[in-house]
């Protein structure tokens, strides 16, 4: 076949053709302007705008900029500006002919920063096209699946202070202390005031006892402040953000936090769990991996009438030595039987939770097994039970039945794609604004 050159090349022709001609009718754009009626924003951020003065950019527009940006994946809303200039279906979408001007940066900016940055307004609509899709049956909240990822913040690693910030009390903190001082109460101990050990300190100034707050110490950005500092396994250290998200099992996201990157996962899906199962209060059944396989959370999701999926978590034993399951609890006589078949009985319950229950040093003191058993220079071999230990127990059981074998492979094509998707193909690799 003889090479074609084209001397010839017309760039003045005349089309006599309408914008919707141009676009595909397989287009994505298309499909978007054919589900959502987008007249429901016009309610939402009425009060947002004053009854005088000159006429405004359509707010419709300025939201679907947003939806352009992020469903194809333009990592900036300037580039995204300067995109919908020379892209006919984006003009399509925006119902902006060829003939008119493109809202620039600076205009869909002010918009941003002066009217919808602190108001409710993204959440609402978010909430209206996922109420849409339930209504239409194509979200099913009967299972959820969630998890955590992390997206690297807008900020440098080396520009940091160190911080002493107050510890926060966790979402469950009440429920655990009202169950821990009932145990203790039955076992004849002194009920605690709180989970943290008070200390006071004199202050010079007022002449009063004052009570010092539990603190710790953290890397703090200069850059953006409410970011955290991320770091798991290999890893690179990074100012990073962590999103906890909620799916179905159809991939449509019904829930997302955003909270610094050095809270883990769990921390944040304690906080927001009775959130979520009062907007959606269809759920059934919650599947989570295994970093989520806590007493604490495990009780959380049954004492809703939730069934909890998780996987297999391995004990975190040193190597050499027995794992905990080798110890049998005995319920009705609240002791644990080592491997020597020697009992350990209970002894209090701390702070934290967990029940402490010790072994005699004259059964340990002569055991063959010492070695495999305890390092304590006292022969004393030591287990804790978590007050909330039988819900875990529970979420076991349940792992074994022919439900969650179904259920908990789902994960990988559920809420994985779900983050998958969104790093690599909607531009939520990195932040791109400052701050929560």
């Amino acid at each position: 076949m003889a090479m074609t050159n084209r001397a010839n090349i017309k760039r003045d022709g005349l089309i006599m053709s309408t914008l919707d001609d141009l676009v595909p009718q397989d287009h994505l754009v298309r499909t978007l302007e054919a589900t959502i009626d987008w007249k429901f924003i016009y309610p939402l951020v009425k009060s947002l705008y004053s009854n005088f003065g000159r006429r405004s950019i359509d707010p419709v527009v300025l939201f679907k900029m947003i939806f352009i940006n992020y469903t194809f994946g333009i990592n900036s809303m300037r580039k995204t500006c300067e995109e919908i200039k020379v892209n006919i279906a984006y003009r399509w979408f925006l119902g902006i002919s060829i003939y008119e001007a493109v809202p620039n940066y600076s205009t869909w900016s002010k918009n941003y920063q002066r009217r919808y940055k602190d108001s409710e307004v993204f959440d609402q609509i978010f909430n209206h096209i996922i109420k849409h899709g339930i209504d239409n049956g194509f979200i099913d909240t009967t299972t959820v699946f969630g998890d955590g990822t992390h997206r690297k913040a807008n900020a440098n690693s080396r520009k940091a202070t160190d911080k002493e910030v107050e510890i926060v009390a966790k979402a469950y903190e009440k429920e655990l202390l009202e169950e821990i001082n009932e145990e203790r109460a039955e076992n004849g101990k002194k009920p605690f005031e709180s989970l943290d050990k008070k200390e006071y300190a004199f202050d010079e100034e007022t002449g009063e006892e004052i009570e010092l707050k539990k603190t710790k110490h953290i890397k703090e950005s200069t850059t953006d402040p409410e970011c955290g500092l991320f770091h798991k396994g290999e890893k690179q250290k990074c100012f990073a953000y962590s999103h906890m998200t909620i799916c179905d099992r159809y991939g449509y996201v019904l829930f997302n936090k955003v909270a610094p990157g050095n809270m883990h996962d769990s921390a944040i899906f304690s906080e927001i769990y009775n959130e979520l199962i009062q907007k959606y209060e269809g759920i059934k059944n919650v599947c989570l991996d295994a970093g989520f396989n806590t007493s604490p959370i495990c009780h959380q999701i049954l004492s809703s009438d939730r069934t909890p999926f998780l996987p297999y978590k391995r004990p975190m034993t040193k190597k050499g030595f027995f794992k905990k399951y080798e110890y049998v609890y005995d319920e009705y006589l609240n002791i644990y039987i080592c491997p020597n078949e020697k009992d350990l009985h209970y002894k209090t319950t701390n702070r934290e939770g967990y029940r402490v229950y010790e072994s005699n040093p004259k059964d340990c003191e002569g055991c063959p097994f010492l070695s495999k058993c305890t390092q304590s220079k006292k022969h004393v071999k030591t287990i804790t039970r978590h007050v909330w230990e039988s819900d875990r127990e529970k979420a076991d059981y349940i792992r074994q039945t022919d439900e969650w074998k179904i259920v908990y492979p789902q994960r990988k094509e559920t809420i994985e794609r779900v983050f998958a998707d969104a790093k690599e193909n909607h531009g939520m690799r990195f932040t791109r604004l400052k701050g929560l």
